[in-house]
This record gives C-alpha cells, structure tokens and sequence, in this order.
C-alpha cells in the first residue's frame, strides 16, 4: 500500500542545512496498523507528512496505492490526497462549525450535494460515537469527543490510508485507550491502513501490528511488535520499551542478588538472568522443568507480564545457582525452548 524508497528531507536551518530524514526506506502492507516511534526531533513527524506529501523529500519516492507522488502535477496529487485521511494532535476543529459540520467539511469544498453529505457524515458520526452530538460546537464537547470529531473528518472522503500524527498525545490515559480502541476498530470494519506516529510505546503496544524505530532521521530498526518487544535491537529500542518493561533491576533485587551469592555452598556458582519470553513460551513449566531435570535453584527476584493484541509477553529476573556445568545446560534448555537469556553483571 505504501513504500518509501530513498527518502531524504533537508531544511535550511539558520545554522545551515538540516537534515530531517536520511534515506528512508519502508513498506507498509495494505490493511495493517503500522506504528512509527521515536523521541522528539527524531524525524517521525516530518517522515509522516512526507506520505501525503504535505512535506515534498529532497530526494526519494513517495508510492501509495501504486502510484508515485513525487510525479503528480498539482490537480492530480489533489486528488490522490482524497485517499490519504489525517488525524491531527491538536483537532484542527473550526470553533464556528458543529460536530456535523466539521466532519462534513472535506464532502463540502469537494462540492459534494447536501442529501449526499448528510448520508456520508451520519454514519461516520455513529462509528465514532457522536451521533447524539451532531449539533453541539467544539468549546461544548471533551478533548477525546473533539479527537472523534477529526476521525470522522479524516474518514469523509472514505480514505484507503489514515495517517495518525500523534493523535493520542494531548489526552489522558483512559481516553487515549479509548481512541486507540477506536482506531483499530476503523481499521477492522473499513479495511483501512493506519499509520500511527508516537513517541510513546504504550499507543503501539495497544494497536499496532508493526513498528519501525526512528533515531536521527534514520529507520533503526523494525518488525512484528511483539518480536520487538521481545528482542529489541538498538539501544534507543530499549529505552522506549523501558515505558511498558523496565530493562534496569531494583536496586534492593541487586542487593538480594549479592546477599544469595554469599551464601553459597562449595562447588555451586550463581547467575543473574533476565528472561524475555513471549507466545507459546510464556505457557510452558520452563523453570519447573530446569529444578527437576537440572538440579538448579531458581529464585524468582523480579518480573512483569503482560499481553500484545491477546499475545503474551513478559521478563523475569532468576536467580539461578548450581553446578557450574548443570547450569550452562539450564540456560541452553531455556534458549532452545524460545526464551531470550540475557546474563546480567553484577558490581560487588
């Protein structure tokens, strides 16, 4: 449905030229919810803006739906804009026009017959719950409402891409699941690809099927998101998943580490392990098994579950001690089981 091919995007900054994008190359599958994350001044705005061409790159093709932006002429990327749906941070409402009115806006300027327009927005204003609101003017409605508002605007025009540009980030928690909620939804029932771009790993987590990482105008890394999750890559992955699994121990486990470690007996070692698990690994007796078949303790000192789109996910931090020998055979049973091991150092 879209691919990116070579993009780059340079301004002129009044220190001299900048550059926002650095040959980007991405492919975005028809009917997925794809998350684009990274921190602030990463490029994902400016990379959002380039698909609808809101931003024309200094260099690169910007495909969708099989055909080249770059090449249009103005009349013809008009039009291919009607295909390419947005949804803002800060609703872009008119403080003049109702709900009705503001979602009807696009129907409006493309000279689209009253009847008409009435028979696309009513139905759009039931799929985004507003149908009881019709009439009231965005200062009588709630942040999330006015977020609903610009959904069903950016739906008008029956778009085959919904670009999401930090839609989420202006609202509170519960409302921002709710949105989320509602953005997968209209994926589900319409068919829509959905691009969500976020600094925040929890809005991925909740909707996305794949994600791609931003770092300095660069993809850093990409896939599955639970596979990201899971077995991050890059550092600056890492810190991003640090919102939903803490990467760093407690300093009171790494006391309790040391504490076991002194206890030990002649011939047995111990070793920190953080284990990264997800699917069908998550439901085996691992640690069970590892006691019985491999005369190891494990002290389970720190962990956390949780699920991805009904998959579930999580970390735990062991304690492992034993026989040197038993417990490099412990560690490769549970890595041959699909369990990331990660051995963590720990300072006396």
């Amino acid at each position: 449905m879209i691919d990116l091919r070579g993009i780059t995007q340079t301004y002129q900054g009044s220190q001299g030229p900048v550059e926002a994008l650095k040959g980007i190359d991405l492919h975005i599958t028809s009917g997925e919810v794809f998350g684009i994350i990274g921190k602030s001044g990463a490029g994902k705005s400016s990379l959002v803006r380039v698909i609808n061409l809101l931003n024309r790159p200094t260099t690169g093709q910007v495909i969708v739906d099989g055909r080249d932006l770059t090449q249009l002429n103005d009349a013809q990327l008009r039009e291919a804009r009607r295909d390419i749906g947005m949804v803002f941070q800060h609703f872009n409402l008119l403080s003049s026009r109702t709900v009705f009115d503001n979602a009807a806006l696009p129907l409006e300027l493309a000279g689209m017959d009253k009847a008409a327009i009435r028979e696309r927005v009513n139905p759009l204003l039931e799929l985004v719950g507003l149908s009881a609101l019709a009439d009231r003017y965005p200062a009588q409605i709630s942040g999330g409402q006015k977020q609903r508002v610009g959904i069903a605007r950016a739906l008008a025009s029956r778009p085959k891409v919904l670009l999401s540009d930090e839609a989420t980030s202006a609202l509170d928690p519960e409302t921002t699941r709710s949105i989320l909620d509602l953005l997968r939804q209209v994926n589900r029932e319409l068919g829509l690809t959905v691009v969500l771009i976020t600094h925040q790993m929890q809005v991925i987590k909740q909707v996305a099927d794949r994600v791609a990482v931003i770092e300095a105008g660069r993809i850093v890394e990409q896939g599955r998101v639970l596979e990201v999750f899971t077995r991050p890559q890059q550092p600056i992955t890492q810190s991003l998943i640090d919102e939903i699994l803490p990467q760093e121990l407690p300093a009171s486990v790494l006391g309790h580490v040391r504490k076991l470690a002194s206890q030990l007996g002649a011939g047995r070692t111990g070793r920190l392990l953080r284990l990264s698990y997800a699917g069908e690994s998550a439901y085996q007796p691992i640690l069970s098994q590892l006691i019985r078949e491999f005369g190891v303790d494990m002290s389970i000192l720190h962990g956390q579950v949780d699920e991805i789109q009904d998959e579930t996910f999580g970390s735990l931090a062991v304690y492992a001690s034993g026989e040197a020998e038993r417990l490099s055979g412990a560690v490769a049973h549970l890595r041959a089981g699909g369990v990331e091991v990660e051995e963590v150092a720990v300072a006396a």
